[in-house]
């Protein structure tokens, strides 16, 4: 979770880094990819889960990073109507095949902390409209 650059890489005409940002970008990316994500959670602002858009994707992401492994943690936000641990099983899955493809770090463990669901705005309305014609 720090900011240094990851233990470096030798070989025979130089060196490469990858800097901690960059794994919590690629982990963001893969996150936002599956179907029934809303969005990255930046955890919660005065007792809400804030919505980030795809400027921040780095924001809802936590990495720790060794020489050879990663472990991740993102908070999301999932869309009403899925099922929570399917859309979390599947963000796991591409989180970790997405860093251990781009970078060759080997990814222990990602946790997906789900802060939200947030609700389509048609339901929304549709939802209002029925309540409010039960009681005035």
């Amino acid at each position: 979770m720090g900011t240094m650059p990851t233990e470096f890489e030798r070989t025979e005409i130089g060196e490469i880094q990858i800097a901690p940002e960059v794994i919590e970008v690629i982990a963001g990316l893969a996150t936002v990819e599956v179907k029934g994500v809303a969005g990255m959670s930046g955890g919660f602002a005065g007792g809400f889960a804030e919505l980030l858009g795809r400027k921040n994707l780095s924001k809802g992401v936590k990495v720790e990073v060794g020489q050879r492994e990663a472990a991740v943690d993102v908070s999301v936000i999932i869309e009403y109507g899925n099922r929570l641990p399917e859309v979390a099983s599947q963000i796991q899955h591409n989180v970790k095949r997405s860093i251990e493809n781009m970078t060759g770090l080997s990814v222990v463990e990602v946790n997906v902390h789900i802060h939200d669901v947030q609700f389509n705005n048609a339901e929304r309305t549709v939802e209002e409209s029925d309540s409010a014609g039960r009681v005035k």
